[in-house]
C-alpha cells in the first residue's frame, strides 16, 4: 500500500490533486493531500490500527469507524472543503467475520448510516445541502466461504517451491502465490525472467501445474494471459473459451465451450460488452477481465474461486466466512447511492471519478477510464 502513490501514473492525477481543499480518511491513494489532509495516518492511529487488525479485534473497528465517522462530520462542518473521500472499512471486516448478513455487519452498515446523516443535517443547518453531492458506495460485495483452499499448501505438495505473503522472501522459489480478497489467486512462473512470458510457451514447463489445477473443486475460473491483448478462459466443467480486444473493442469465441455462458461475440465496444454480460453470473466480465489480463502486475496464471471457497486458509487474524475477490455476481456488483438522480446510468466504479469531476466542475484529463453519469 505504502507504493500505490508513487505507482500513479503522473499523468493521471488523483481527485485530491484536481479537486483543493480536500481531504482524506482512511484513503489508500492520498497524493495531492497534505499530512494534515489525512486521516487516519498518524503514528497513534495506524498503531491502533495494527494492533486491532492483529488481534482480531472485529468490534474494534467499528470503533474506528466511529471515530472517523465523527471527525470527518466535524471538519466538513467547520473547514471549507471541496472534496472529500471517506473509507469505513467496518463493514469488510465484520462480512469476514460473521457473514455479510450478520447483526455485527449491520451495525457497521449503522455507522456509515449515522455519518451520512450527521453530514446531511450539518448541511441542511448551514444552507451548503442544496448544492452537495453525497454519494455512498463500495469497492466489492461478498459472499459466504465453506471451505478453504490451502493453495499454497498444495502446491508445496505437488512439489513447487512458494513464495507468498506473509514470507514473500524466498530467492528459491517457482511460483509466486498472491491472494486477494481472498476467493481471487495470482500465480507467478519463471520468477528469475526480465520479461514477461506468454502462454502457451509457458505450457511445455507449466502445462501439468494448470491441469491439476482446474481438477481442484475451489477453482471456477481459471484465466492465461496469452498476449498483451487476449487471454484464454478455462474451467473444469465448462470447457473453454478464447478473449481478445483491441482499444475498446472486446471479441469473446467460445472453443470447447462457454465458461460464460453468453455465447459467441465479436467487437464489442465497452457499452455493448456491459449489456452482453450484466444479466450472467460474470457481469462486465468482458472488460474486467481485459484490463485485469492487461496490466503488467497481473500474474500468469488467474484463479477465480469457485462458490463457497477461497484461497487462504492461514495467517488470517480474523478467521473468514464470508470472502470477495472472484468474479461471481456477489463479488461485481456494489451499490451506488447519490443524493441526486443522474443523467446517466452508472455502470462501472471507474464512472465515479469523472462524475464527480463533473460534479465539481473540473475539466476531466484525458488520461482518465470511465465516463460520467452526470
Amino acid at each position: 500500500m505504502r507504493f500505490v502513490d508513487r505507482d500513479i501514473d503522473r499523468a493521471s492525477p488523483t481527485v485530491f490533486e484536481l479537486a483543493k481543499p480536500s481531504f482524506g480518511a482512511l484513503s489508500v491513494i492520498a497524493r495531492g493531500l497534505r499530512r494534515r489532509e489525512r486521516i487516519g495516518q498518524t503514528p497513534g492511529f495506524v498503531a491502533r490500527a495494527a494492533v486491532t487488525h492483529f488481534r482480531g479485534n472485529v468490534r474494534g473497528w467499528l470503533a474506528i469507524d466511529r471515530r472517523v465517522g465523527e471527525e470527518v462530520a466535524w471538519r466538513l462542518r467547520t473547514r471549507r472543503t471541496r472534496y472529500a473521500f471517506v473509507a469505513l472499512t467496518g463493514i469488510d471486516k465484520t462480512s469476514h467475520a460473521a457473514g455479510q448478513d450478520s447483526p455485527i455487519a449491520a451495525d457497521a452498515l449503522r455507522i456509515v448510516d449515522d455519518t451520512v446523516a450527521q453530514i446531511r443535517s450539518d448541511a441542511e443547518r448551514d444552507g451548503r445541502w442544496g448544492k452537495m453531492h453525497l454519494w455512498v458506495g463500495s469497492d466489492h460485495g461478498h459472499s459466504a466461504v465453506l471451505d478453504h483452499e490451502d493453495l499454497i499448501a498444495v502446491l508445496d505438495e505437488w512439489g513447487y517451491s512458494t513464495l507468498s505473503h506473509p514470507w514473500a522472501f524466498n530467492t528459491r522459489a517457482d511460483v509466486a502465490v498472491m491472494v486477494s480478497g481472498n476467493a481471487m489467486a495470482h500465480l507467478y512462473l519463471n520468477l528469475g525472467e526480465t520479461t514477461r512470458p506468454w502462454w502457451p510457451s509457458l505450457g511445455g514447463k507449466w502445462g501439468q501445474l494448470v491441469e491439476r489445477l482446474l481438477s481442484r473443486e475451489s477453482v471456477d475460473l481459471l484465466i492465461l494471459p496469452t498476449s498483451p491483448s487476449s487471454c484464454e478462459l478455462l474451467t473444469p466443467d465448462r470447457g473453454a473459451a478464447k478473449l481478445s480486444w483491441r482499444e475498446t473493442r472486446y471479441s469473446y469465441t467460445p472453443t470447447t465451450g462457454d465458461p460464460l455462458d453468453i455465447g459467441e461475440h465479436y467487437s464489442l465496444d465497452e457499452r455493448q460488452a456491459y449489456d452482453a454480460t450484466i444479466e450472467c453470473d460474470y457481469p462486465d466480465a468482458l472488460v474486467q477481465i481485459a484490463h485485469l489480463v492487461n496490466s503488467p502486475r497481473s500474474g500468469d496464471v488467474i484463479l477465480s474461486a469457485a462458490r463457497n471457497w477461497d484461497y487462504r486458509a492461514k495467517y488470517e487474524p480474523i478467521p473468514h466466512v464470508s470472502s470477495h475477490g472472484a468474479l461471481h455476481r456477489e463479488h461485481m456488483l456494489v451499490p451506488l447511492l447519490l443524493n441526486r438522480r443522474p443523467e446517466g446510468e452508472p455502470r462501472r466504479t471507474v464512472d465515479v471519478m469523472p462524475s464527480t469531476l463533473a460534479a465539481l466542475g473540473i475539466s476531466l484529463p484525458k488520461t482518465l477510464d470511465g465516463v460520467s453519469f452526470l
